[in-house]
């Protein structure tokens, strides 16, 4: 995915992951589509997986990125200057409190999905953020959960611990309307407490008055250990640029790791799946979306006018997730298929033709192999 676009030019190589077994109940495209006689039905078995390349821990960021640039020997890389600066930048805090926002907004591209619904990002999402002079790999996580109900949450969980632990620096989020105070305890647990360098941003201070705003930067400024505090709005942009600034001050000298003009790690059928799921968590009520997940099984490009072939699998664990899916008479499902199709068009800048079907499997989010299948790994 390439910076100021919303097409990718080039791709990190990512590898398989095998769509998991279960009852496929469902299939159909958008009923606005029209048909495509040429349609390639290609590999099943191409899914995604979210495993990050970096994630060794015994290799020393210039291994790390020289590894990077062997796998990538057809890309050709910029000379950095010789003060170059690369790090890796975790953003934590609780579901809700503005992450994903806070890095679409830094990138000028929404990378991270968001919704009004809390704990909507469930994998580490890679965005990366390149100038002349430095490069920062920024690692959105999902909101920290306490007491963890199932596999799912405990790998989320899991995911945000490996990116505190790979990252050079830290962005807190605090939501400053929701118990802002309690959040501490969280981001920097324990009195013993040591980790890298750590900013807590006080986000949606847009929603306080201004003595509200000052008590809670100087209660932070004086409770918090080691922290820059910076009151900010994610979702304006106010407040953001000064903490750029504190990103690019704070991490070390080093090599660029990818090519200047990528934007994230992931490839385009990451961030496909997860467009179908915003459209999930925005379409359907209650507890529906948090059931489901979102393979895509096959990604044909096709030079225009010809349509790029995507299928994709919505993944439930019950049967009757089926029928609210679907809707009456197709409507619903349709609906759904539309409307990811939209944006799915705008984020490619091609035309598609997706073919949207709904598959059981029973306990994916508690059963370990089912989610190695559906590109949960650890």
């Amino acid at each position: 995915m390439s910076s100021g676009s919303t097409s990718a030019s080039r791709r990190l190589p990512l590898s398989s992951a095998r769509p998991a077994g279960g009852t496929e109940a469902y299939t159909g495209g958008d009923a606005d589509e029209g048909t495509d006689a040429e349609l390639p039905m290609g590999d099943a078995d191409a899914g995604y997986d979210s495993s990050d390349p970096s994630d060794s821990a015994d290799e020393s960021p210039e291994e790390i990125a020289r590894r990077i640039r062997a796998q990538t020997d057809d890309i050709s890389f910029e000379e950095d200057p010789g003060d170059h600066k690369m790090g890796f930048a975790a953003i934590i805090g609780r579901p809700n409190a503005g992450k994903s926002t806070l890095m679409n907004h830094i990138l000028g591209q929404q990378l991270s999905i968001v919704t009004a619904k809390a704990q909507t990002t469930r994998h580490k999402v890679s965005g990366i953020w390149s100038e002349a002079g430095h490069q920062v790999v920024f690692l959105d996580t999902p909101g920290i959960i306490i007491n963890q109900r199932d596999e799912l949450e405990e790998r989320m969980m899991t995911a945000v611990g490996q990116a505190i632990k790979d990252a050079d620096i830290l962005l807190a989020i605090v939501d400053a309307t929701d118990r802002p105070q309690e959040a501490l305890d969280m981001l920097q647990p324990g009195s013993d407490w040591r980790g890298p360098p750590m900013a807590i941003l006080l986000n949606k201070v847009d929603m306080m008055d201004e003595e509200e705003e000052a008590d809670l930067i100087e209660w932070y400024e004086s409770t918090a250990k080691n922290a820059a505090v910076f009151p900010i709005s994610a979702d304006t942009g106010d407040g953001v640029a000064a903490v750029k600034q504190w990103v690019v001050e704070n991490i070390p000298e080093g090599p660029s790791m990818f090519p200047k003009d990528v934007l994230a790690e992931a490839n385009e059928r990451f961030f496909v799946s997860e467009i179908i799921r915003k459209q999930v968590f925005e379409q359907y009520r209650q507890e529906l979306p948090y059931q489901v997940t979102v393979l895509v099984t096959d990604f044909k490009e096709r030079r225009p006018p010809q349509k790029t072939f995507i299928a994709a699998q919505v993944v439930v664990e019950k049967e009757r997730h089926v029928k609210l899916l679907v809707g009456a008479k197709g409507v619903a499902i349709k609906a759904l298929s539309k409307a990811s199709r939209e944006e799915i068009e705008e984020f490619l800048d091609s035309p598609v033709y997706l073919d949207l079907s709904v598959k059981v499997v029973p306990k994916w989010r508690s059963e370990k192999s089912s989610l190695e299948r559906l590109g949960y790994g650890v």
